[in-house]
Formats: C-alpha cells, sequence, structure tokens
C-alpha cells in the first residue's frame, strides 16, 4: 500500500510539473507574444520581456519579432515615361507596431514579405511609370552634373554628352514611392521605415541602343579632334615651307650681293691692270679670252668666226676637235 501512494504521488508530481512548465513561456527582449486560444487570440499582445503565464494546453504562444527587419525585392523590369525599359531592385526596412491586427492579418513573416512584394512592387511601378528616366538616375534636382570639357560651345549647344535638367530626383521618386506604401501597409500592423534604389539599369533590349548612343558622341569628339590635328599639322607644314622659302631667299640674296661684290672687284682690278701697260692690257685680253673660251667650247664644238674677231686669233694653234671656219665661208664679211 505504501508503494502504491509513493507511486501516486510521483505521478501527482510530474503532472503538476507537466502542468506548471505548459503554463509558463518566456518572452525574450526582440520578441512579442501572441496568445491564442483554440486558434483565437486571446487578450492583447505581451511586449515586455520575462517569465509569463497561460492556461495550459488550450492556449499557445505565437511569437512574433520587435526587431527592424529587411525587405529585399528582385529586380523588375518596367518602362519609364519616356518609354525606357529599366530594371529595378529596391530595398525596404520594416517593423512590426501593431502584433495582434498583424498575427490577424498575415500570420507570420512570409505572409508579410509576400505583402510587401505586392505593395511595394506596384507603388514602384506606377512611380517608375510616372517619371522619364533622368529623374529616377539622378540624385536630386540641385545636384550640378559635371561637363565635359572636351566639349565645343556648339556641341554644348546640342547638349551633345550633358545631362538635361530634372525637376525632382531619385531621392523625391523614393519619397513618393514610400509615402504611398507606407499607408498600405498600415492596415497589417507593419510601420514601413525607409526604402531605396538599390540598382537601377538598363534593360537588356535598351541598352545596346544607350550604347550606340555614347559610342556615336565619343566618336564625335575624336573626329573633331582629328580634324583639329589634321588642321594644325597642316599649318606646321605651311610655316615650315614658308620658313625654309625665306630661307632660301634670304640666302640666294647674300650669295648674289657678295657675287655682285666679287664682280665689282674683279672689274676694278681688271680696270686697274688694263690701265697699267700693253703688256697687261694683252694678259687681260688672253685671260678674258681664254675664259670665254671654256665658257662656249667644247668637244664637237662648230664655231662660226670672222676673221677679224677677237677670239678667232687666238684659235689658230687650237685642236682639231673643234672645227673653226672663217665667215668669209658664208658670205659674211663681219
Amino acid at each position: 500500500m505504501n508503494q502504491f501512494k509513493q507511486i501516486a504521488i510521483i505521478a501527482v508530481l510530474g503532472i503538476g510539473t507537466y502542468v506548471l512548465m505548459s503554463s509558463v513561456y518566456t518572452v525574450s527582449e526582440v520578441e512579442q507574444m501572441i496568445i491564442t486560444q483554440f486558434g483565437k487570440p486571446v487578450g492583447t499582445a505581451v511586449t515586455s520581456a520575462g517569465l509569463k503565464f497561460k492556461v495550459p494546453f488550450i492556449q499557445e504562444v505565437n511569437p512574433i519579432d520587435k526587431r527592424i527587419l529587411e525587405w529585399d525585392g528582385s529586380p523588375s523590369d518596367m518602362p519609364t515615361k519616356d518609354k525606357l525599359y529599366i530594371s529595378v531592385d529596391l530595398f525596404a526596412r520594416w517593423r512590426i507596431t501593431d502584433p495582434l491586427q498583424y498575427f490577424l492579418r498575415l500570420r507570420d513573416e512570409r505572409s508579410a514579405q509576400s505583402r510587401l512584394d505586392d505593395i511595394l512592387g506596384s507603388e514602384t511601378r506606377n512611380a517608375v511609370a510616372k517619371h522619364e528616366l533622368i529623374e529616377i538616375i539622378r540624385t536630386t534636382k540641385d545636384r550640378v552634373p559635371l561637363r565635359d570639357t572636351l566639349l565645343t560651345d556648339a556641341e554644348r549647344e546640342l547638349d551633345m554628352g550633358t545631362l538635361v535638367p530634372i525637376q525632382k530626383g531619385r531621392k523625391l521618386v523614393e519619397e513618393e514611392i514610400f509615402a504611398a506604401a507606407a499607408e498600405k501597409v498600415l492596415v497589417f500592423g507593419i510601420e514601413l521605415l525607409d526604402i531605396r534604389f538599390k540598382r537601377i539599369n538598363y534593360n537588356e533590349s535598351v541598352r545596346p541602343k544607350i550604347y550606340d548612343r555614347m559610342i556615336s558622341e565619343r566618336r564625335q569628339i575624336a573626329e573633331r579632334f582629328l580634324s583639329e590635328g589634321n588642321g594644325e599639322a597642316a599649318r606646321i607644314r605651311g610655316n615650315r615651307v614658308r620658313d625654309l622659302n625665306k630661307v632660301q631667299s634670304e640666302a640666294y640674296r647674300q650669295v648674289e650681293e657678295i657675287r655682285g661684290l666679287a664682280d665689282a672687284k674683279a672689274t676694278e682690278i681688271y680696270a686697274k691692270a688694263y690701265n697699267q701697260s700693253s703688256e697687261a692690257v694683252a694678259f687681260y685680253e688672253f685671260t678674258r679670252t681664254m675664259q670665254a673660251y671654256k665658257s662656249i667650247i667644247a668637244k664637237n664644238t662648230t664655231l662660226v668666226l670672222s676673221t677679224g674677231s677677237d677670239l678667232f686669233k687666238f684659235l689658230k694653234g687650237m685642236t682639231p676637235d673643234a672645227d673653226v671656219v672663217p665667215a668669209e665661208r658664208f658670205g659674211d664679211n663681219r
């Protein structure tokens, strides 16, 4: 009998311990709890950390995260106002501010992520469709873009290589998406804290056209450089030819001046020698005649001279290679 009592006491203690353990739960600093009875919430959410009690067996504890959570959407293709398809990658931060409403509408985080996909994706698509591409790419309207210093004034007037002015900018577009989405997620007990564009890229079908435009602009600048280089090269070559002609002309002038001075000096010497004596005069005539022979007589040269010519008297002893015929044989008595 005593053994039976001991077994009964142990059984009661075990059942009591199990019941006590089933009625006790803990709430951590990063969690908040919703107590459900037969699947329906009972009371308000338990948000304070510590040891808590519930009705065993019929009540269940449903933990809900109290921390800031992350939503990271998948890249999605969407058109802009100027009909350019871009791939937009967005991320957001959110937290659960009304656990009871959250539990009633969504139950768990996976359902919340799915609803955020729908809401944020829809609002992003609407905002992108209302703005041109430059409004989504540029940060703010007050930011001054860098200008290509290689462009000429004419190219700047054509807006080549420059960005068109914007009215809002990416920051205000993000604020529009945030304001519209934050209002819609409040009904789920969710507070949207922030959203940002993580990446914006051209669609594969649009990217080649953008690259072709960039290549075309760079090619125009390169062709302008090539044209300017050719013009500069032509100018340098023209200056070289001009300078060369100037040097040659100056050298020719100096040569002629020196030659003229030499001829004048030689004439002066000849004149002085001519006035000195008859022997000097004869020698002068002889040297001048020899110079004339050197200039006019070559091999197989034929000369027609009169017998009274000054040149003829020095040709009598010439080599037979030079044929000298008196002018009288041709009827010329000069």
